[in-house]
């Protein structure tokens, strides 16, 4: 049902300038489809236009983590010629046959995300690559065009409700940016340091782990699950450690996490742990800020997450050409706005109600998703009938 092989694409050395062509990055397949966030500028050359993409042109990644390696979606013209790396592969179904958009619903669905997935092949998880035989391979259900407009159709109608709710939350967290700005800019210049109200502490060591009657197998949280203002726990990996040891690493509710570093981005990135688990550790890329009676662990995550915070990290932070570190005593001596608690709780008050009023458009989100994905399942598992792509 496809025109042609799946075809790779091109990838010439990016350039600085504008040149006129823009060439795609592995980014802009995403779970969600097609997204133009990586763009480069590479050279305009004969060869290079051999590769122009067309609105509507299906894309799937051939190379990437298990995770993401086969994301497809569909190239959206976004004013400037555009060309496709060699880690993608472009399909172009039979328009008798098939339509792109329907295509694209297939593959993003579970069961054919599981068997490319299963059939990626690689030396590292980090990097596994599927072909195109793999692709001309799967199996997939082929109703007849006029059904495929109506699951299309059916899938467009999530969509558009559920961009609506996205528009909205980005005016929401954009509209608590501001509210924690305007915070922090009741209370002044920072002043004393931060470990004169709250203790600051690295966490588990990995390497040589513990074994034996007196050890204790935990989750732990590491870099990766510390975010820019939220906890992913969807990917918490286990340590052991000595029994005896589990009060100095263990986490309580309201422990403000910074992480040491890594990529730039990632110099003093952090977020208030919620106790979603009940016995937790942390790593020692992962610093664990418990503050006393004088700070609510709230207020000093947005001054951490403040311009004036993240500037700090930047100007004391250990940095090379693209890792960034600091240390617990950095993070000690880092100053500090302390006002009043009671003043604390009043200006974190608007910005609790924005987060409150984000986390039900999360919610009303992930709901929408969870539907989306089941009716358009219900509406594939509809037709027995299989083919070739």
């Amino acid at each position: 049902m496809l025109e042609s092989p799946p075809k790779n694409g091109y990838s010439p050395k990016d350039v600085p300038e504008w040149t006129g062509l823009k060439a795609l990055g592995l980014g802009c397949l995403t779970p969600r489809g097609f997204a133009p966030s990586q763009l480069k500028n590479v050279p305009d050359s004969a060869m290079a236009r051999r590769f122009t993409l067309v609105d509507g042109d299906l894309l799937m990644s051939r190379a990437n983590t298990r995770e993401l390696v086969g994301l497809a979606g569909r190239f959206t013209q976004i004013g400037v010629a555009c060309i496709y790396p060699d880690l993608m592969m472009r399909l172009r179904p039979k328009a008798e046959q098939c339509l792109p958009g329907y295509l694209e619903i297939v593959l993003r669905s579970a069961t054919v995300r599981r068997a490319v997935q299963a059939g990626a092949r690689g030396t590292s998880e980090s990097m596994v690559k599927i072909s195109a035989s793999l692709v001309e391979d799967l199996r997939i259900p082929l109703p007849p065009l006029p059904e495929q407009r109506d699951i299309v159709a059916a899938n467009e109608a999530f969509e558009r409700r559920i961009g609506a709710l996205e528009r909205t939350l980005a005016k929401v967290e954009t509209a608590e940016s501001a509210l924690s700005a305007d915070a922090l800019g009741q209370v002044g210049a920072a002043g004393p340091r931060l470990d004169s109200v709250a203790t600051v502490a690295a966490g588990v060591t990995l390497g040589s782990e513990p074994v034996g009657d007196g050890t204790i197998e935990l989750p732990y949280l590491r870099v990766a699950n510390v975010l820019d203002g939220r906890i992913d726990t969807t990917d918490v990996k286990t340590v052991r450690i000595v029994k005896t040891q589990y009060e100095r690493y263990a986490l309580r509710k309201g422990d403000l996490l910074l992480t040491e570093g890594g990529d730039l981005d990632k110099l003093g990135r952090g977020a208030v742990w919620d106790g979603r688990i009940d016995e937790c550790l942390h790593q020692n890329h992962v610093f664990r800020v418990r503050c006393g009676e004088q700070m609510l662990p709230d207020f000093l995550a947005l001054y951490t997450a403040s311009p004036e915070g993240r500037a700090y990290f930047q100007r004391v932070g250990k940095q090379t050409t693209n890792l960034a570190s600091i240390n617990s005593t950095q993070v000690k001596q880092m100053p500090v706005p302390v006002p009043a608690v009671e003043e604390q709780r009043r200006l974190l008050g608007p910005v609790y109600a924005a987060r409150e009023r984000a986390a039900v458009l999360q919610r009303q989100i992930a709901k929408l998703r969870t539907i989306q994905q089941g009716v358009i399942e219900d509406l594939l598992s509809g037709w027995s009938r299989v083919n070739r792509t």
